[in-house]
Order: structure tokens, then C-alpha cells, then sequence
């Protein structure tokens, strides 16, 4: 049995689609951190994706746990053309796409971008992998909101649709158990 401790990376302050760009993230909040390290299981294994606010992230609250290699499957939906623009910009740009995009998620994706179902694919084959693997008591993946919403459904049976809508705030915590029964939801996006 594993728990699964889905961090978001700390805040970036970006007010434009943040996919595959490679932001970093504001970790002035010593404190913030420190609640985090310490809520967090002390004998976890940690994995982050491999953009750099993840990385600095996981870097801020590993406080002596194992670490994995990063990953580029933990990164956040590949936005493609959308990356860096507003939502004002996207939906301009790509009016009808960009609505169905957010209410119809699925198989469609931004132009040169990625799928809600292909974003969902890759960050669960590299959790499973993870877990598979190291067969960690407790594994923290610090890594995107996205990345994050789209683990969510594995363990409450939720549509896409019902998962985009839990707010995932940056240092936010989701954690989730896999039992011989399947998966067990625990909090969405606790603060300590």
C-alpha cells in the first residue's frame, strides 16, 4: 500500500498559460516550506517533474527524504501554441477550441499541444512506474495543477469535467492512497 502526496510547486505569478515553459516559482515563503516539510511524511521518497519550479520546489521540502530522478512525465499539459498567451489571447485566437478545450475535456488538444486524456496517460504511467519500482510507503510528487487534476479521477470516480474544477493552489497538498481495492481519495489541496 502507498500514499501518494501530490504537492503543486510554489507560485509563479504568471497570468498566462504556464505549460511546458519553464517558469521558476517565488519559494520566499520560508515558512510556507517549512509547514509543508513538515506535514509531509518524513521517511517519503520524493519525485518532481523536471521543470525547474518543480525541481526547486521538491529541492525546498526534501529535508533529507530519498529523491528519484526528475521527470519530464510529471510536467504540466503541454499547452502548445496557447503556452504564454492570456486566456483573452486563446480565446481570440482559437474561440470555439479553446471553450471546448476546458469544457469538454478529453481528446482535444490546444494546436501543437497535448490532450487532457494524454496528459492524464502520461503522469499516471510515471506514478505507477514510480511506484512500481521503489514500492515507497509514501511517495510526495511535486509537480503541476494539471498533472495533479488529472490523478484526481482514479480515485473518486469524478469526470475530467468534475476534476478540473478543484482548485489545486500552488504548495497545495492531494493525497491519495492505492489499496488492494484501488485508490483512496484522502484531501484535495490541504494547506498546512
Amino acid at each position: 500500500m502507498t500514499t501518494l502526496w501530490l504537492v503543486r510547486h510554489g507560485p509563479t505569478h504568471q497570468k498566462t498559460m504556464t505549460g511546458w515553459r519553464d517558469v521558476p516559482a517565488d519559494l520566499s515563503d520560508t515558512a510556507a516550506l517549512d509547514r509543508l516539510a513538515d506535514y509531509l511524511p518524513k521517511t517519503a521518497t520524493v519525485v518532481s517533474s523536471d521543470l525547474v519550479r518543480a525541481i526547486t520546489t521538491a529541492d525546498a521540502i526534501s529535508a533529507g527524504r530519498p529523491r528519484l530522478p526528475h521527470n519530464p512525465d510529471l510536467r504540466e499539459i503541454d499547452f502548445g501554441a496557447w503556452d504564454g498567451l492570456h486566456h483573452t489571447q486563446v480565446s481570440a485566437r482559437d474561440p470555439v477550441l479553446s471553450r471546448q478545450f476546458w469544457e469538454q475535456p478529453g481528446d482535444l488538444a490546444a494546436p501543437d499541444g497535448e490532450s487532457w486524456n494524454a496528459v492524464t496517460a502520461r503522469v499516471g504511467k510515471a506514478i505507477d512506474t514510480a511506484i512500481a519500482l521503489h514500492d515507497p510507503a509514501h511517495l510526495i510528487v511535486v509537480a503541476h495543477m494539471g498533472a495533479i487534476m488529472s490523478q484526481i479521477p482514479r480515485a473518486t470516480g469524478e469526470t475530467a469535467y468534475q476534476s478540473m474544477a478543484h482548485r489545486i493552489d500552488p504548495l497545495g497538498v492531494t493525497d491519495m492512497t492505492l489499496t488492494p481495492d484501488g485508490w483512496r481519495i484522502g484531501r484535495i489541496n490541504q494547506r498546512p
